[in-house]
Parts: C-alpha cells; structure tokens; sequence
C-alpha cells in the first residue's frame, strides 16, 4: 500500500543519510536579471543582512556599511549586476518582487546621495566605489562569496556576515546548513536518481506524480496548479516582453537585440506554425528570454538566470509540436496538466544535481547552469511524451552527458556572449535528448548518477578561470568592441 503524503518515508539503502528535497517553487524563482548567483542571491544575502540590522535594533546606530566581494563576485560582479544587487538588497528590496522600473530609479536616487536606505529606516553612506574586490580569493565554501560589515560611528563592526551564493539565487550564510535538506513530512525524498527509480517502481508513480506527493506535503493542491502556472505565465512573459524591444543590449558590447526581428521574420514565413519551423521557435524562446535577463528584466530562474531560456524553450516545444500539447491545444486544463508534469519532473532532476553537483557556473563551470537546464528540460518533455521513469532518466542523462565539461566564459564579465545562444543550442539538445530515449525503453550503460558525480568532478578539475570569471576562454580571446 502507497504511503500518505502526511508521513514521512524513511529512504532506505546508502543514500539515506542524504536524502533531500527542494521544492519546484524554490528552484523556480522570480528574479531580476542577469545572474541568479550574481545578482539574485547576492540581493537575498543583502536583503538577509539589513534584516537581521533592524531585528538586532542596530540600524540606528550604524553609521558605515562595508561591502567585500570574493572570487566570481568580484571578478564578474560589475557585468552581472552585483554591486547594484548588494545595494538594493541592503534597502530591503527582494529580487522576486522589485521591478526593473523600480531598480532604475532606487539606484539614481542611491547614486546622487552615496547613500543606501538601510532597511528602509534611514540613510547610510555606501558607494560602490568603496567596495573591496578580491577576485583571487576564493573561500573554502564556495567561488561567490561576500562579507557585509555593519559600523558605527567610531568605526566599530556592529555586525559582520558572510554569505555564499551558491547557484539558482539559493544563499547560504557561514555557519549554517545548505538549504536543500528535505522537509519534515516530505513523504519521498531522495538523494540519487536510483532512489527516485526505486521509490516510483516501489509506490508505482511517474517522477513527476512522486514530485507532486511532496509537494502535497507542503502545500495544498490548488496552490501548487496556481503557482506551477504562474511560472508558466512569467516565463511567457519574459519572451513576449524581449521580442518588443529594439536596439542593442546594456553593458558596451554593442550585443543587437534579436528576438524582434526574429519573430516578425517567423510571423512572415510561419503563419500557420508548421513542424518544419520548430526549432526556429524554440530558438526564438531562448534567445527572447535570454535576452531579456541580459538587460536586467525579470525572469525565472530555470535553475539559473544564466540557463533561463532552455526550460521554458522546450515547454513551448512540448505545447506545440508534441501530440499531447496538440491535443491539448482548446483544452486549459489538458494544457495545465502537461505544464505541471513538465516542471514536476523536470523538479526532480534539478534537485539531484544541486544536492549532488552544482548548479553554479562559478563552482563547476556552464555545465552547472546550461548543462543542468537541458537535462531538465529533457526529462520533462520525455515525460510528457509518455516516457517510463527509466526513459525520463535516460533523457536527463543524454542531455548532460553531451554539455559536460562546458565553461563559463562570459566575454566582459556579461551574461550575453556566448550565455544567449549557448541557450538555444542546449534547448535543442534537451529535445533530441527525449527524443532519443523514447526510442529505447530505458535501458542504458551510463546512468545518470554516474553523469552527475562526472560532472562534479569536471567541474572541480576545471580551471577557475573557466569558471565565470571572464579570465578565460572567450572572455580573453575576443576583443571587447
């Protein structure tokens, strides 16, 4: 007999002493662009940190605010928008509900007083041109790492803190736990991609139904279809509001705005949505996406800002060209339902690479952000497709085995080149992925764990300079103008 959400499962085997969860609406997040590690957790951190100022009753008396960025924040900060991110963050403004208007107009007005509003009580001196860089330091946590330091007038530290961000806008603060252990009452968590197996084979689920049973844990069912279509809804338009904008990208590169073009090019050769033109709309999506999170708007980390195009490129995908999305194409509620089977399962993998791996360019290179993102993508259009749990993982496994050792090498420290197009290759890549597995009935040599743990181990090997601090790579070899 199946278990009741409402009790916890105890994992079995030696993974038990590691089983996580992490909900979708956690891997999911809203945000501001460019960067889920470089600007999303770096204003959560700060965010984080005023709050506990104003908690400790220290905002009146601080008089001076010191900022210290280490490694990928410092080396890449300025072209991933960190320095603003800390800024805003240190006024109490989150990344999942300020609006790029907003950003604009808080950083003039922080701009022309050298002052941030500190928790939204009182103005304190802080200038980005005072903040310490130590792009050579990494720390023995993590690449993304920052110390904020809180003084009063004498020059005394009321208050100092160092936070981790470590990929997807989760945050972490020295001397506490990562943030991905599994929920009290989450019935099924698990730490491998052989534990999920076993538990949808022992309980008789698709990945995506075990997902959901966790989920049910947390929260009740109608919350859960709401917000998965929210994400939906976001990511569409994160697309719709690129494809409106014209002309080049922030940052000096001189990057043209494409996705405009691109869709009048589709409307004109593509009125009727035929098969022979999918990949040009699973390219628009990506590129339309990415491009907005380049100029700082908002978006869903997917797992990362950087791979934000891929997931919602490939749901697009699953919508109109599969035969369930066609189907399904009058129907809300069959177009719902594949919506949540989708990032329900596509939930799954994402939780065994960042409680495995990384999802962090900083830490293990692009294969982190890209490499995860299509193996996502993947597992939730195979399962969509109709795919067994074994083909589903299968998918997942194609996708990552064939973007390991991918670097993070952003040309000027920005989230444009090669980050924009590297998105819509890697969706395409996710679909052949599932399209492949479908074709064999789960059966394979490399498993996925095995993927994961090489991926790990890429990453750890790799050059740091491969590793998004733009001393690397493209970021060297190309000639910023």
């Amino acid at each position: 007999m199946d278990t009741p959400p409402s009790v916890v499962q105890a994992p079995a085997g030696k993974d038990a002493d590691r089983a996580t969860f992490v909900s979708v609406f956690d891997l999911f997040k809203m945000g501001i662009g460019p960067s889920s590690s470089h600007t999303v957790g770096p204003m959560r951190a700060a965010a984080t940190f005023a709050s506990d100022l104003a908690g400790r009753g220290l905002v009146p008396t601080t008089a001076r605010l010191d900022v210290e960025l280490f490694g990928s924040l410092a080396a890449t900060g300025a072209g991933h928008g960190t320095f603003t991110a800390v800024l805003l963050g240190l006024e109490g403004y989150q990344p999942d509900e300020i609006l790029p208007s907003e950003v604009e107009r808080r950083l003039v007005a922080i701009g022309e007083s050298g002052a941030v509003d500190l928790a939204g009580e009182r103005p304190v001196p802080c200038r980005v041109d005072e903040f310490v860089l130590r792009p050579l330091t990494i720390l023995p946590r993590h690449a993304n790492a920052m110390t904020l330091t809180a003084r009063d007038a004498t020059g005394a530290v009321l208050h100092s803190a160092t936070y981790y961000s470590v990929g997807g806008g989760f945050v972490v603060e020295e001397g506490a736990e990562a943030d991905t252990r599994a929920p009290v009452g989450v019935p099924h968590p698990f730490a491998s991609a052989r534990q999920l197996l076993e538990l949808c084979d022992r309980h008789n689920l698709t990945i995506g139904d075990l997902v959901l049973r966790n989920e049910l844990a947390l929260r009740d069912r109608g919350e859960i279809r709401r917000d998965l279509l929210h994400i939906w809804q976001v990511m569409r338009e994160c697309a719709e509001s690129a494809i409106w904008r014209e002309g080049v990208l922030p940052g000096g590169l001189g990057v043209p705005r494409r996705a405009g073009a691109w869709a009048a090019r589709l409307e004109r050769d593509d009125p009727h949505r035929e098969p022979a033109f999918w990949q040009e709309h699973v390219n628009l999506v990506a590129l339309a996406v990415n491009e907005e999170n380049a100029s700082g708007g908002r978006v869903v980390t997917a797992p990362t800002n950087g791979a934000a195009g891929i997931i919602p490129a490939v749901l697009y995908f699953t919508l109109e060209y599969t035969p369930a999305g066609i189907a399904a194409d009058v129907d809300d509620d069959a177009r719902a339902d594949i919506v949540e089977q989708f990032l329900l399962t596509a939930t799954a993998v994402g939780n065994l690479y960042k409680a495995n791996a990384s999802i962090s360019g900083a830490e293990v290179g692009c294969q982190g952000e890209v490499g995860s993102a299509s193996s996502m993508a993947a597992a939730g259009l195979a399962a969509v497709l109709g795919g067994t749990p074994r083909q589903v993982e299968n998918a997942a496994e194609i996708a990552m085995e064939h973007n390991l050792g991918l670097t993070c090498d952003p040309i000027a420290g920005l989230v444009q080149i090669p980050c924009i197009e590297r998105n819509a290759i890697a969706a395409a890549k996710a679909i052949n992925a599932a399209k492949m597995a479908m074709w064999g009935d789960g059966t394979h040599r490399v498993s996925l764990d095995e993927v994961i743990a090489t991926m790990r181990e890429t990453g750890a090997d790799m050059s740091h300079k491969y590793k998004e601090t733009a001393m690397g790579g493209l970021a060297v070899n190309v000639v910023e103008c």
